[in-house]
């Protein structure tokens, strides 16, 4: 684990692969309730022919924060990825985002397109405003409803039932039930986080953003993700100038770690080309 002081915070990141010659680094953005720790599945196959590059974002582990202040929001973390990217010792670099980190990349590619050379994103979390969802209603999403429901839980000290409230809406009933302990710890240790982002104040994507993004775009999926989650990835793809989108049969929002071999391939076949 190595570190950069990054507006005013030590961003803690895992540097792992040489990169053997093919292209720029690969910087892997991680999603709620997660850390670096998060892209442990892919890290072989992807290192193989890439130097991987995963921070954890501000206020996650291997930080221990309360919940307590103004400096965890998607703005935040947006200006810490560029900042980051900028004290590397190479750019332009690949940018990965799984879930909320994949909003966070899409924000930087609308900002800062000259510090990449192509973006992927994972399911992208985020809601749609009324140019790209005619249902569009003004006001809290189901998800901010569904954030602030567990933050609750978990800041009257039940961290357990505050993730269950989470992951059960995230992926359906039994879900924290069914996770295996290792996982189940990961999301312990970042519960605190939840808390910050009930005041994400997340800006919804329109369609301008969208036909933004400049740099060369994947969207990959999990065939089997229910909510909204597909519906934000399709209508950002249909939007995003030349985009591609792979979907991942038998898979769902955590589709790197259900079929982390897939995943790889989808990547690694979207990175080596011109």
């Amino acid at each position: 684990m190595q570190s950069l002081h990054v507006n005013g915070y030590d961003m803690a990141y895992l540097d792992v692969g040489q990169g053997a010659g093919n292209g720029p680094p690969l910087v892997c953005v991680h999603g709620s309730l997660c850390d670096f720790r998060i892209w442990s599945s892919v890290l072989g196959p992807l290192t193989r022919k890439h130097r991987v590059i995963a921070p954890s974002l501000r206020h996650f582990f291997p930080d221990h924060w309360d919940g307590v202040g103004e400096t965890y929001s998607i703005a935040q973390h947006v200006d810490d990825v560029i900042g980051f990217i900028e004290k590397l010792d190479t750019r332009p670099v690949d940018l990965m985002g799984h879930s909320r980190g994949g909003h966070i990349c899409f924000r930087v590619a609308q900002r800062r397109p000259d510090l990449l050379r192509k973006l992927i994103l994972a399911e992208p979390g985020g809601e749609l405003d009324a140019t790209l969802d005619p249902a569009y209603k003004p006001g809290p999403s189901p998800l901010s409803g569904m954030i602030a429901a567990s933050a609750e839980v978990i800041t009257n000290g039940d961290i357990d039932g505050g993730l269950q409230i989470f992951i059960d809406a995230l992926e359906g009933p039994g879900a924290w039930k069914r996770l295996p302990a290792t996982p189940k710890q990961l999301l312990r240790d970042n519960a605190t986080t939840l808390i910050g982002q009930m005041r994400d104040h997340r800006p919804p994507f329109s369609k301008a953003d969208a036909e933004a993004i400049k740099t060369p775009t994947l969207f990959i999926g999990g065939a089997n993700t229910k909510g909204t989650l597909p519906k934000v990835l399709n209508a950002l793809a249909a939007n995003v100038r030349g985009s591609r989108v792979e979907m991942i049969p038998g898979t769902t929002h955590p589709m790197f770690e259900q079929a982390p071999q897939r995943y790889c391939e989808i990547v690694l076949s979207y990175l080596a080309e011109d």
